[in-house]
């Protein structure tokens, strides 16, 4: 067993971390984290829904009569930096220089089809204008002028988009001025997350970009409140240090940094599980920061989003009245069975094979476990090449079936059935949730009860030079949720329309006009 200095006690201390914590953790390593157990891809009409045009009529209305009653919050993972998104950028700066060649004999060269693109699309981009005013007059031909376009976005001492969070660089172009995904999202919260005129909003960031949020939603707050009629309540939170992982060397004993001290390393988006447990919202709607959509496609995407909501209200009026009904011991053979029947077909539920054969006290208790959860609703879109994880159904290793949000690092691909599975699937995961978090009393769940800490990853990183191995925590929206009621219903894709890399921002989902 791992024995701790005195300052590994103080720095574990100043973390909020404890020390079973990290040999828990450790054991991780250790014993590593097994491949998931795929059974089957979720697909229409097993394990997937898919509503009608009136059925969606009739889950929106449910919404609409339920909100003025209820406190909705939208939250948004939003810490991402935007430094992977200007790859070919960074690049191009390093590997272009116009004083020795051409654009043209560059392009010959390397082949740089990203940079090709961006070339091509320069005027569509939302902040052409900025950088074209700062470079004015600099360059002394085209080719020049590309590579002071791009180096004014990069460097430091110039934009610095790289530095910038996602959530804060110019995605749309509205003309007289351009919208961040932050601008968006609040735009977006007005149309389907506002009561009384309120819309409430949470975004996870990271600490050092505080102040370039709050000074953005001063900048925009009044426009935006006037266009939509709406008070925009924000409220920010951080990655806790508490949620940091202990990181190990190849021997699997803790690394320590040239100091001595304890490597710890962030644990992912899986950590936010803990900022998530802090919201007591009735409703609560998650999306990535990046995100967004253009006025064209907002309307649809309000649908979509009230449409999952109010199929969260339906589940949850009967969940509730079930749960209410186990409380009050007021069961008999045939509520039972009805119990179990909706809990099978609505919430997706799966028994043992001998659940049967258990005592009616044990079956109880069973019923009452399994409809005491919190609720997750997850649009699923049509699987058209984009990356990201999967519906899947998985059997874990106390030979539970259940619905998962499966990332493709979890699948074993040397062993032929479960790649075949993965190859079956016809959906993937938008990070599109909306989520129920109380019971039928209006208390809140201690959401960390229902992490699968066996859903994290393992990862092999280099420090110094020296090589170590990280772990990062169930995903949000994978083992931190793994415990939840699941429904998964397709949606739009439409709305699904995600920045990853710059030249996303020239597809014509995110041109305004």
């Amino acid at each position: 067993m791992i024995q701790f200095t005195q300052e590994d006690i103080n720095q574990l201390a100043a973390k909020g971390i404890e020390k079973e914590k990290v040999r828990n953790q450790i054991q991780i390593f250790k014993e590593g984290i097994p491949f998931v157990n795929l059974v089957d891809a979720a697909i229409l009409d097993k394990g997937i829904l898919k509503f009608t045009v009136r059925e969606r009529s009739s889950l929106i209305n449910t919404f609409e009569a339920a909100k003025d009653r209820l406190s909705l919050l939208k939250f948004v993972p939003a810490s991402g930096a935007a430094s992977r998104m200007f790859k070919a950028l960074f690049n191009f700066l390093v590997a272009y220089d116009p004083k020795k060649e051409t654009l043209k004999e560059y392009f010959e060269r390397t082949n740089d089809s990203d940079m090709l693109a961006f070339n091509k699309g320069l005027k569509d981009f939302p902040f052409y204008g900025t950088v074209q005013k700062r470079i004015k007059g600099k360059a002394s031909n085209s080719d020049e002028g590309l590579y002071l376009f791009v180096k004014e976005m990069m460097s430091e001492d110039a934009l610095n988009y790289g530095f910038y969070p996602k959530g804060l660089l110019p995605f749309h172009d509205y003309g007289d001025h351009s919208a961040t995904p932050f601008e968006e999202h609040l735009k977006e919260a007005s149309n389907y997350a506002k009561v009384d005129g309120e819309a409430n909003l949470h975004f996870t960031i990271s600490e050092q970009h505080l102040k370039m949020f709050t000074k953005e939603y001063g900048a925009i707050n009044e426009r935006l409140s006037q266009a939509t009629q709406t008070v925009f309540n924000v409220a920010y939170s951080y990655q806790k240090g508490s949620t940091d992982t202990i990181a190990v060397d190849v021997e699997n004993n803790p690394f320590r940094n040239q100091d001595g001290s304890l490597l710890f390393r962030p644990g992912g988006h899986g950590a936010l599980i803990e900022n998530l447990n802090e919201e007591e919202a009735d409703i609560i709607f998650i999306k990535n920061i990046d995100n967004v959509v253009v006025p064209a496609a907002q309307d649809e995407l309000t649908k979509s989003k009230k449409m999952l909501a109010g199929l969260l209200l339906k589940v949850q009026e009967k969940a509730f009245a079930y749960a209410k009904r186990i409380d009050d011991n007021n069961l008999t053979a045939d509520s039972m069975l009805e119990i179990k029947d909706f809990l099978e077909k609505d919430l997706n539920v799966r028994f043992v094979d001998n659940y049967a054969g258990f005592s009616i006290g044990n079956q109880i208790e069973i019923l009452k476990d399994k409809i005491n959860r919190p609720i997750r609703i997850c649009g699923m879109v049509k699987n058209e090449g984009e990356p990201g994880g999967g519906p899947f159904w998985i059997k874990n290793d106390h030979h539970h079936v259940s619905l998962q949000i499966i990332e493709s690092a979890q699948i074993d691909m040397s062993n032929p059935k479960q790649v075949d599975i993965l190859n079956n699937a016809t959906h993937f995961n938008p990070v599109d949730l909306v989520c129920g978090v109380k019971d039928y009393k209006g208390e809140k769940f201690n959401l960390l009860n229902f992490v699968d800490h066996k859903q994290g990853f393992i990862t092999e990183k280099t420090q110094g030079g020296r090589a170590l191995k990280a772990l990062e925590l169930p995903g949000l929206w994978n083992g931190a949720m793994a415990y939840w009621n699941t429904i998964f219903v397709e949606v739009p894709l439409a709305t699904f329309n995600p920045v990853k890399t710059v030249n996303d921002l020239l597809k014509p989902t995110h041109q305004v006009s």
